[in-house]
């Protein structure tokens, strides 16, 4: 596929999520909400996640540290990179300055390296608490059951800003735990613990992001659904 006719394919696909997500609000009655759409960027070129984020698509993902830091340097001035995928303490250094948000925070002891990393570069960054809402041994993050209690220790850590929650569903069965998370992160919003901002739930992904909405998503990752298949 040469550059041309990727870009077309990307605007048809920007076309399709924007039609998707607007239909899935209308079906729940959460036209007025504001959902974002994150551009998940994992082996994706720079010049097509630029090309999305001319298109509007201006929020990017990043997964792997390694793979951001070769790409940074090229992406436009106007994209917001997160970081989405599982972050190592000691790569925590690399990326600090760089994103405005870490949703892949898995445990206590990972955010209070990054409150610290952050307080060494003068700013306070915000984060997910990543929760493994299905249980699975596959995926790390809290359990459903530890994550309140993490989200009133890390309310006082210095450096960090907790402001929600990340969070990938078993495939099967993906709406009941999209439901159980959404009573969870209404729970814990509802609890207005001090030191904390708790307004995104990002979950939904190319799969499952019409569902997402429907169950009270603020955010969804799509990547494949937007650049299309991608490369090894």
């Amino acid at each position: 596929m040469n550059n041309d006719s990727r870009c077309d394919m990307i605007a048809k696909n920007i076309k399709v999520i924007l039609h998707n997500v607007a239909e899935a609000k209308a079906s729940c009655g959460r036209e007025s909400d504001d959902i974002k759409i994150m551009a998940v960027s994992k082996t994706v070129p720079p010049e097509y996640v630029n090309f999305a984020v001319s298109k509007g698509f201006s929020l990017i993902g990043e997964n792997r540290v390694q793979e951001f830091l070769q790409k940074k340097e090229y992406y436009v001035n106007n994209a917001e990179i997160q970081f989405i995928g599982h972050l190592q303490s000691n790569k925590i250094k690399y990326i600090i300055d760089s994103v405005s948000m870490i949703q892949s925070v898995d445990s206590v002891s990972l955010a209070k390296e990054i409150g610290r990393q952050a307080l060494k570069n003068g700013k306070c960054m915000d984060i997910l608490c990543e929760v493994n809402i299905g249980g699975e041994n596959s995926k790390s993050g809290f359990s459903p059951d530890s994550l309140a209690d993490a989200v009133y220790e890390l309310a006082q850590t210095d450096g960090i800003k907790v402001r929600g929650f990340m969070t990938i569903p078993p495939k099967s069965d993906s709406p009941i735990y999209l439901e159980k998370m959404q009573r969870l992160y209404m729970d814990i919003k509802a609890a207005k613990i001090d030191n904390t901002d708790i307004s995104v739930l990002s979950m939904g992904m190319s799969g499952d992001y019409v569902d997402a909405v429907k169950y009270g998503s603020t955010m969804v990752r799509i990547g494949t659904g937007l650049f299309g298949a991608r490369q090894k």
